[in-house]
């Protein structure tokens, strides 16, 4: 008989699904009874609603990977490498990934073994250290994106540590990259200017590494400071939930930069009655610094209530152009990904398509736009910013058509 092994789903506290393994790493995702039948039921996704704004509930088994909702949860790349190594599991292996990782994602959501269930033998995956004793060492939560990072705690103190077992965190760390200098100070410069023009920022600051308590050991990094970031999720009164763009639209993260136009995000964003033109504002802001790395996971939802649509606060905004050159933006806005291209036309296209007032998108745009100018004028010379950063956000202020309507 194949392992089977179940995860239950649970969404602020309450018990509203199941993951399931039912052996060579296929997974089913059902909705419980009382969950279909409640008619006040908090959200979990839009990406569960059908065209009716009723509960979808019939799902096809995957195969490795889970849906792309809970993949979503899951880091990518280095980071997702990172922690697999500490809780010794095989990072292909989605089910018992999200296990390990289930008690602190991003959101309201935490994932948690169904009574009487223990770790089973086969997922060891070659390990001989047994889960319960690697999860001592493992730093147990899941936040989405590439870089490394980590959930902290501020201390007595007003200082920042990391959790043992890294679960309960209201802040996050990130890492000096292993590849860029100065990626901590380019993105706290970015993240100031974005409130100055305002956008909706969360607190941030730049620490020193070594000021950090217990801080894993990574390897060389390119810095000797992080960038850190108060969760939005978090909040004194419990967790708020939130999901990004690739799990509103259903796609797998290596798909985050191929299904979308920022027009498809602001429809969404319009129909669900959030800020449009705050994310007008945002896409404008990005287009200025040269970010090109916007895409369908640095786009998110939160639900104040568990149950109204709100645009989440901003963040993973960095001028990228001067790490990897590049003329387009992660999406297209309308018809066009091209910086030199996002002129007042294409705004016009974008209203259009994303059904959002002309006369505001335009009004939006052009503030945003003047604001920045003024802000870049007076700020630049303070923020932290290496040379070649000045230099690619000028450049930028020069291609971008409507940085000069």
């Amino acid at each position: 008989m194949p392992d089977v092994s179940t995860l239950n789903v649970m969404l602020h506290g309450t018990r509203i699904a199941t993951l399931t393994n039912v052996g060579g790493d296929r997974t089913i995702f059902a909705f419980t009874e009382d969950y279909i039948r409640n008619r006040q039921r908090p959200v979990l996704g839009l990406r569960f609603k059908d065209a009716l704004g009723e509960l979808i509930t019939e799902f096809a088994p995957t195969q490795t990977s889970l849906i792309p909702w809970f993949s979503n949860l899951l880091p990518e790349g280095p980071l997702r490498k990172y922690l697999a190594e500490r809780a010794r599991v095989n990072q292909k292996r989605e089910f018992f990934l999200l296990w390990a990782l289930g008690k602190d994602l991003p959101g309201a959501v935490t994932i948690e073994p169904a009574e009487g269930e223990a770790w089973p033998p086969s997922a060891h995956d070659g390990h001989d250290e047994p889960f319960e004793n690697a999860s001592a060492n493992a730093l147990r939560f899941s936040l989405a994106g590439v870089q490394l990072k980590f959930s902290a705690l501020e201390d007595a103190r007003g200082g920042l540590a990391i959790p043992a077992r890294g679960m309960g965190g209201d802040w996050i760390v990130k890492l000096p990259s292993r590849e860029h200098d100065g990626v901590p100070e380019n993105e706290f410069s970015m993240m100031t200017l974005a409130r100055k023009v305002g956008i909706d920022v969360p607190a941030i600051q730049l620490v020193d590494l070594n000021a950090i308590a217990n801080l894993p050991e990574t390897g060389r990094l390119r810095g000797a400071q992080a960038f850190v970031i108060q969760r939005f999720d978090r909040l004194a009164s419990g967790p708020v939930h939130m999901e990004d763009f690739a799990q509103v639209f259903d796609v797998y993260p290596d798909d985050k930069y191929k299904t979308a136009t920022m027009r498809r995000v602001a429809g969404v964003i319009a129909a669900e009655g959030a800020d449009s033109t705050e994310f007008v504002r945002r896409m404008v802001f990005n287009a200025l610094i040269g970010n090109a790395d916007m895409h369908l996971k640095n786009w998110s939802l939160i639900y104040p209530d568990q149950r109204r649509t709100a645009l989440a606060p901003a963040y993973d905004f960095l001028s990228t152009t001067p790490y990897i050159k590049d003329d387009k933006s992660a999406l297209k806005v309308s018809r066009s990904a091209r910086f030199d291209e996002f002129t007042r036309d294409e705004l016009v296209h974008f209203a259009a398509k994303a059904r959002l007032p002309e006369r505001v998108v335009l009004d939006t745009a052009a503030e945003t736009v003047a604001l920045f100018h003024q802000q870049w004028k007076s700020e630049a010379k303070n923020l932290p910013m290496a040379k070649d950063v000045i230099a690619a956000v000028e450049h930028q202020l020069r291609i971008v058509p409507i940085a000069n309507d």
